[in-house]
Order: structure tokens, then C-alpha cells, then sequence
């Protein structure tokens, strides 16, 4: 008879999530801060400043590096605006975003993925990327 002998099976699982993105409804100066994207998808279009959220990062970190990289501020008094999970917000694919409301302080100056930061009057947007507009709204009636 054959010696005993163990056998381990590994089974790999893969499993489809949607990727976890964040966004920020930046006010500086009494007006909202809008990239205007540099790159796919929505290239060339506004934006509210934001993006994906690294392993080993929480949705609120992620925010302020974003914000940061971005639109050169720094940010505070974050406020949970919403989460946005349409499975088609994104033309990438299913991306659920956690938005946040944050007042901006330092100096504005595009970095990043932004080819160019502007302030927009709140009653004065122009066409936005995504569902960027109804994060702006949602946010407005937190004020």
C-alpha cells in the first residue's frame, strides 16, 4: 500500500466588482472647482476633481489626494455628499463614486489628470463629464 499522501487543490476565484472611485464638490472663493479632464473619457470636458481609490486607501484619503493632485488644494470639512453607483456613469465600466463636499484652501493650479482648473458660480456650470452635475446639486442642497 502507498504511503499516505496529501493533495492540495487551489482554487483561484475571481470576482467582478465595480471599481470604487471618488469625487469633490470643491468651494473656494464661493465658487465650485471644475477641472477640464486631460484625458479619456470625457477629454477636454469639466469635471468635478477626482479619481480612483488605491489599495490600502479610504474613500476620505483618497478624496483629499485627489483634490490635491488635481487642483493643487488642499481640502477640509469634508461632508458626504452621496454615492453614485449607475453601472453606467463611467464608459470605462461599472464604477461606483463617493462624493464628498470640501472647502478648498491654498493656491489653484491644474496638476495631474487636469489639463486646466476653473471656479464656476454655482447658477453659472457649464456642461459636466459623468453624473458630476447631480453630485453638484445633491451637494448644494447639503449647504
Amino acid at each position: 500500500m502507498a504511503p499516505y499522501t496529501s493533495y492540495y487543490i487551489m482554487v483561484v476565484v475571481r470576482f467582478r466588482c465595480p471599481m470604487l472611485t471618488v469625487d469633490a464638490v470643491i468651494l473656494f472663493g464661493g465658487k465650485i472647482v471644475l477641472i477640464k479632464r486631460d484625458r479619456p473619457p470625457h477629454e477636454g470636458h469639466y469635471a468635478l476633481p477626482g479619481g480612483f481609490v488605491e489599495i490600502g486607501e479610504n474613500t476620505e484619503d483618497a478624496t483629499l489626494r485627489e483634490a490635491k493632485e488635481e487642483t493643487g488644494l488642499d481640502i477640509d470639512d469634508l461632508l458626504l455628499v452621496g454615492v453614485y453607483s449607475d453601472p453606467d456613469r463611467d464608459p470605462r465600466g461599472h464604477t461606483v463614486s463617493v462624493c464628498y463636499l470640501a472647502i478648498g484652501k491654498g493656491e489653484l493650479k491644474a496638476g495631474s489628470d487636469a489639463r486646466s482648473v476653473h471656479l464656476f458660480a454655482p447658477n453659472d456650470l457649464p456642461p459636466l463629464a459623468f453624473d458630476h452635475q447631480d453630485m453638484i446639486r445633491d451637494a448644494l442642497d447639503k449647504i
